[in-house]
């Protein structure tokens, strides 16, 4: 049996399902863009860029993906500094002084799926749990309370204990109490988005885990998750149902993190480039200790790394919304507001009713930032930046 990951107990699953093929059900859709992402990322070698390359990206008015590659490859390491501050200029070219806010709320942590990094996998002894309409207009009655007007509603991967009605239900709600309804579950057929769309979804978030189809294969051994082009295609589906923005990010620290931090890169730009109207953003999260396994760390990404992937993604798609984890310490998130990142999750909660202060259910994973809305306004400020909690009218 395969050791996806050093020091991890893997309990065995037999008669396991081709990663690569769609179970009955799964919409399939033109996988050109797919396809193409996979084969940059099997194409880039990090090596391959010197330091004059590098000066050529950082030189160029408008940067190519062969740009991109070059942030992101060790020559660009003694232009840190550089990056930053162009990055810098290019958030405010785009985004002014502002910083955007925003809480994730755990609605269920039920999954089907055997991911072996995810504090939710279902063969982890967790407190599972799943928040009634009651429960979760309870949690978001109390998140408004902190002034906060957007949400991202989160699940585990269960269509069982957390069917597309049940979400809709729950979008349903969130539109009552905020302006911005994000949505990050399990990946859906371009119809069930567009429902949610109906429901009140703005934007819908999926994190590949890694671009690496075989080392995708090592670490996702059962459920649906499993199915690798899927997963992948799940922005295009939900742009194709509607829905306004999407956002794009690998877990940093499963795999060649250069590697999949350029696929998320390519895979975000081709699809601006097919869906112009889209709204694009990326995530930047690294792996964190879950429940029952504080082996998983990511060794291989530390903070200056993570800090050029930023600045990478900021200098090749500079009108992108970005979004820094509490997966992050503070002194580090309020550092790369002011650099590369729009977006600022606060007074957050991994765990399922943890808002209102009834928590039911266990978290996903650790997070390093517990403060509350008002702190994170406040360091906001410290900083000479505006946060902003919604700049969307609807009419």
């Amino acid at each position: 049996m395969d050791q996806p990951m050093e020091g991890i107990e893997v309990v065995e699953v037999k008669n396991k399902i081709d990663h690569m093929a769609y179970l009955p059900g799964m919409e399939q859709i033109d996988p050109a863009v797919r396809l193409a992402v996979t084969a940059a990322r099997e194409g880039y070698d990090e090596s391959a860029y010197t330091a004059k390359d590098v000066r050529a990206a950082l030189d160029a008015q408008v940067r190519t993906p062969e740009h991109f590659a070059a942030l992101l490859s060790p020559a660009a390491d003694p232009f840190l500094e550089e990056m930053a501050q162009k990055a810098r200029y290019d958030k405010r070219r785009f985004f002014g002084d502002n910083v955007y806010l925003f809480t994730p709320i755990y609605i269920s942590n039920y999954c089907e799926n055997y991911c072996i990094y995810c504090g939710f996998n279902c063969h982890n002894k967790i407190r599972r749990a799943k928040l009634d309409m009651p429960a979760i207009e309870r949690e978001m009655a109390a998140i408004a309370a902190t002034g906060l007007e957007e949400i991202l509603i989160l699940t585990g991967e269960s269509r069982a204990k957390s069917d597309v009605a049940y979400i809709g239900e729950a979008c349903k709600i969130a539109r009552k109490y905020f302006k911005m309804v994000g949505i990050e579950v399990y990946p859906m057929n371009s119809d069930e988005y567009a429902y949610l769309h109906q429901c009140g979804v703005d934007y819908v978030t999926v994190f590949q885990e890694t671009y690496n189809p075989d080392r995708y294969e090592q670490l996702h051994l059962a459920g649906h998750k499993r199915i690798f082009p899927y997963r992948m295609e799940a922005q295009e589906r939900a742009l194709m149902g509607g829905v306004r923005g999407v956002a794009f990010a690998a877990l940093l620290g499963l795999d060649d993190f250069r590697r999949d931090a350029y696929a998320t890169g390519m895979h975000a730009w081709l699809l601006q480039r097919k869906y112009p109207h889209a709204e694009i953003s990326f995530s930047c999260p690294r792996l964190r200790p879950i429940v029952n396994n504080d082996k998983i760390n990511p060794k291989d990404v530390h903070e200056r790394q993570l800090l050029q992937i930023m600045c990478a993604y900021r200098l090749f798609m500079p009108y992108a919304g970005m979004t820094i984890s509490t997966r992050e310490r503070a002194g580090f998130r309020d550092h790369v507001v002011d650099i590369a990142a729009t977006k600022i999750s606060a007074g957050a909660s991994t765990g399922i009713g943890g808002h209102s202060g009834e928590e039911e259910g266990d978290d996903q994973f650790e997070i390093a930032d517990n403060r509350t809305v008002d702190q994170v306004v406040a360091a906001i400020r410290a900083q000479g930046l505006q946060p902003v909690m919604n700049d969307y009218i609807y009419v």
